[in-house]
């Protein structure tokens, strides 16, 4: 395989947006819905509009976490390096939806009734940001949630670590974690396009990251059938946390 791939070694503005829906996200997959279930349930804990402002960090094309989110916070900021997902998102905000969007938000409002009556009118809270943790003020948002983006994005484990306390430190003290990785997943490949890097992480290496800067740190995980032929992945590792500190 050669060496490891760092995240500058790949050039994320070229990330396949159209192979990626196309292959994972056209339908609510058994192992998405166990997510939605699983944040769905933390997410209800809140009144509706409880957090003030909020961060997707690595938001890519995908839309449903921020369908979750909007049950609970007023403000979105959706924050993506890559120029591909982030003219995604902005037209998905600008134009509407794509159809195959709603499925998902079905479901969403299934689970969290206090959701708003349509995806556009959730998505209006959303503001999209291109960046990365590199472009994040510490200590700023009541909420953060990250979805299958640290252990996608290298094969390093001190870049993983980063990115995670990275993600961990743009939330103040007292502020809420949400985060979906995928289990054990190592390089990856989306349609006939290149290989993307990928870190095999498992709950023990994800507790063991995210445990000296959180409390009430719950960290759980599902078995996961493979997305599609490009991935190989044993589950999914779902945490919730508070960020230490006063």
């Amino acid at each position: 395989m050669g060496s490891p791939l760092h995240n500058r070694d790949v050039d994320w503005d070229r990330w396949p947006v159209t192979d990626y829906l196309d292959e994972i996200y056209r339908d609510v997959a058994p192992d998405d819905d166990a997510v939605l279930v699983h944040h769905s349930a933390f997410y209800r804990r809140f009144p509706p509009g409880h957090f003030a402002r909020s961060l997707e960090l690595g938001a890519g094309p995908n839309l449903y976490p921020l369908m979750l989110t909007s049950a609970v916070s007023r403000d979105i900021e959706a924050v993506e390096p890559s120029a591909a997902s982030v003219a995604y998102l902005e037209k998905q905000l600008r134009d509407g939806p794509e159809e195959s969007w709603q499925r998902f938000y079905r479901r969403c409002r299934e689970l969290q009734p206090e959701l708003p009556p349509t995806l556009s009118a959730a998505l209006a809270r959303v503001r999209v940001r291109r960046g990365g943790t590199g472009d994040l003020a510490p200590d700023t948002y009541d909420l953060a949630s990250m979805h299958f983006v640290a252990e996608s994005a290298t094969e390093v484990a001190d870049e993983f670590r980063d990115l995670c306390l990275a993600f961990a430190g743009s939330v103040r003290p007292g502020g809420w974690l949400v985060a979906a990785f995928m289990e054990n997943m190592g390089r990856y490949r989306i349609g006939s396009g290149p290989h993307w890097p990928g870190y095999p992480v498992d709950p023990e290496i994800v507790r063991a990251v995210f445990a000296p800067v959180t409390t009430d740190l719950v960290v759980e995980r599902i078995d996961s059938a493979a997305t599609s032929d490009g991935y190989e992945t044993t589950g999914m590792v779902l945490l919730t946390a508070r960020r230490a500190g006063h």
